[in-house]
């Protein structure tokens, strides 16, 4: 049956439609906002997926271009693989709804939303957020929801909620958030250093709109929304699990403390197969094949509840720090000679490896997507191999985790990058994952503004990131601990991760991820109020005393930079006929040329004597002719009443008269001149058509016949 459900958000009309499209689909929603039309499926499959010890939740982010009326630009002229905002997207609809599913649920469910439609006032992100939390809260799949969502700007110091093209190009704040109607379930954002109460401020605006999004699709629910399809339950046998506790949990809390990860997870390995064995030798061996699933998640089940209790009851972490502790810390630069800037972040067992490159303005990574943005000069690449966490397995390039980790670190320096105009360079940065024991993201923070002082990056202030976590009492959500710095294990056996990078002055960027139904206000105040105090350490006590500020000069391997301003009438007399005149430059010189649309000229080289030569081949080529210039021009033509110089103006020639070669007699033009030559002349007269008359006699010697 269809139906049509309106509201609004932020003054803008928001419309659900169900029941005319996808009717084979678990639950089917298109969403209207503004002239955005986004369509999200959801299915289940019927049974679970053997052989798995998680939720298998898929979500998928579908950017069409012909919602922007654009034909791709690949030679096949499809869609090709998901953008890197595609990607980012599809976690930030993946990480609110991922919680409120039945712990103990194994069937796969995949969330498709297909952007159909866009309004860049409009945001389709939004839209495919709110339309995957109404699809699953009327199917009839297990479902804890509903959720929504909404961005959240900063503009003249005014809070925005979902702000326009126009306002988000002059906002302070860029600001995801997500929710349900009690608590918040995910923050993503980028900041041009804002104050965390600002921030705090902003969420809880957001939340306003989140709430009656909430209570709007609830009503959904309740009107037409499927009854949920039972399933069969994952949770481990409680006679197992029963068993290994009682004989193994005091063992298990003293395996796990321990600092070093590879001895820590040595030790798990050991006692598992002790347990292994010892639940063989009580049950039989035919028992223990029987329940082999069921042991591996009971031996999981202990650790994490060991390892919670530590850290809950006793105020005790694994590696033996204080709750407010962080790992030991460590940086250096300039460890690679040749490269433009680099830099290693080590925290505990976590390094990063940062490296910087500085390229021509061309170099600007070109974007093919929806939004409007056509190129990025600020690029940072996340790399995370297998041997960072001592595994031998294959690299297949970067997955959603490394796009999710690069954009964060990416995100989080770009409010302090020069702009074009200060520093007229692409500059990448590629962070590689040395060792991982959590919060390598963070560590790319670090790596990377160590790496782009360490390039002569005129970045305005330095940045850091910190990372806190969470283990709340489940029977009450107001009684919780906060751990700063929180390794991979308190990430993993956590709940939450709660990453912040910053300057001295404020936040530049924000990723949270929960385990949990949500977070409360007091929460993610206190979340500020932890990372502004570690980032601030980080800061004064460990990377400044490193490098205290961008090294005065670039590398002497990146190139140089000279350039100039021409007026755009002048830019076809640059390049020339077919780049003739451009290509001449660069074959003479060796430079690399990159002309802006606005005349802005850039002249790339590691040689600057080279550089400044084709600055001043540029320069005489839009030099305007003047009377009485001076000019360094060449012998084009050879007349029995004179030559024409090539005066290197856009290819202006000028009329050396025969009179005006030589203070003595001239009988012959080429007894003095030949074609090729280069002559020093003075501009005496431009006629009203503009022709250019020319002399020698008062710049050079006379030549006479000998």
């Amino acid at each position: 049956m269809f139906k049509t459900y309106e509201t609004e958000l932020a003054g803008r009309k928001l419309v659900f439609e169900t029941g005319k499209m996808a009717g084979l689909a678990n639950g089917s929603v298109l969403v209207r906002y503004g002239d955005t039309v986004v369509i999200v499926n959801v299915t289940a499959s019927k049974e679970p997926r053997d052989g798995i010890d998680f939720f298998p939740l898929s979500v998928d982010y579908e950017e069409k271009l012909y919602s922007v009326g654009k034909i791709p630009g690949s030679f096949i002229k499809r869609e090709g693989k998901p953008s890197d905002k595609a990607i980012l997207t599809s976690r930030a609809i993946d990480r609110p709804l991922r919680p409120l599913f039945p712990k103990d649920f194994r069937n796969d469910v995949v969330v498709v939303a297909t952007v159909l439609c866009v309004d860049q006032d409009n945001s389709p992100e939004v839209a495919a957020m709110i339309g995957a939390s109404a699809a699953l809260s009327i199917s009839d799949i297990p479902f804890g929801g509903p959720t929504a969502a909404v961005n959240v700007g900063l503009v003249d110091g005014e809070i925005i909620i979902n702000p326009t093209e126009a306002q988000r190009e002059k906002s302070d704040l860029t600001l995801t958030v997500a929710g349900t109607e009690e608590k918040i379930a995910m923050i993503e954002a980028g900041a041009n250093e804002v104050p965390d109460d600002i921030m705090l401020e902003a969420i809880k605006e957001g939340h306003k709109e989140i709430k009656k999004i909430c209570k709007f699709i609830a009503n959904m629910k309740e009107e037409i929304g499927k009854p949920k399809f039972e399933y069969k339950s994952f949770e481990v046998d409680k006679e197992v699990y029963d068993f290994i506790e009682e004989n193994f949990r005091e063992e298990m809390t003293e395996k796990v403390q321990e600092e070093d990860k590879e001895t820590r997870d040595n030790n798990i390995s050991e006692l598992s197969e002790k347990i292994a064995k010892t639940y063989e030798e009580k049950f039989g061996t035919e028992a223990l094949e029987e329940h082999k699933s069921d042991i591996g998640e009971a031996i999981y089940k202990l650790e994490k509840k060991c390892v919670r209790h530590l850290i809950f009851n006793e105020h005790k972490r694994v590696d033996g720090r204080k709750l407010d502790e962080i790992r030991p810390l460590s940086c250096e630069v300039g460890l690679l000679p040749r490269t433009h800037g680099s830099a290693l972040f080590t925290r505990g067992q976590t390094q990063v490896l940062s490296v910087a490159t500085l390229g021509m303005a061309s170099e600007e990574q070109v974007l093919d997507g929806i939004d409007t943005e056509e190129s990025k000069r600020y690029m940072h690449h996340y790399n995370f191999p297998s041997y960072s966490v001592g595994e031998a397995r294959p690299s297949r390039g970067p997955g959603r985790r490394e796009i999710g980790h690069g954009a964060l670190a990416e995100k989080a320096l770009v409010p302090v990058i020069p702009t074009k105009e200060e520093f007229p360079y692409a500059i990448r940065v590629v962070s590689e994952v040395l060792s991982s024991n959590g919060s390598t993201s963070q560590a790319s923070i670090c790596g990377s503004t160590l790496a782009l002082m360490d390039a002569g990056v005129p970045i305005k202030r330095p940045v850091a990131g910190i990372s806190t976590g969470l283990v709340t009492n489940p029977e009450d959500d107001k009684d919780y601990v906060m751990l700063v710095d929180i390794q991979g294990l308190e990430d993993f056996f956590g709940d939450m991760d709660f990453k912040v990078g910053g300057t001295e002055k404020g936040i530049t960027a924000i990723q949270v991820d929960i385990k949990v139904d949500g977070l409360s206000y007091d929460i993610i105040k206190e979340a500020f109020e932890r990372t502004r105090i570690a980032r601030k350490h980080i800061l004064e006590n460990v990377m400044l005393p490193v490098i205290d500020k961008p090294r005065a000069d670039i590398s002497k391997y990146a190139p140089r930079i000279v350039g100039t301003q021409i007026k755009v009438e002048k830019i076809k007399d640059v390049i020339g006929p077919g780049g003739k005149v451009i290509n001449k430059i660069i074959e003479e010189t060796g430079v690399k040329i990159d002309i802006e649309e606005d005349g802005q000229v850039f002249i790339y080289s590691n040689d600057s004597e080279k550089a400044e030569q084709a600055l001043e081949m540029v320069e005489d080529i839009v030099r305007e002719v003047e009377v009485n210039g001076i000019y360094y021009g060449e012998v084009v033509r050879i007349m029995n009443f004179g030559a024409f110089v090539d005066l290197g103006c856009g290819g202006k020639e000028g009329l050396l008269h025969i009179s005006q070669i030589s203070k003595e007699r001239i009988k012959n033009v080429e007894d003095v001149l030949h074609v090729g030559d280069k002559v020093t002349v003075r501009v005496t007269e431009i006629d009203d058509q503009g022709r250019i008359n020319l002399t020698m006699k008062d710049l050079v010697e006379p030549k006479t016949e000998e």
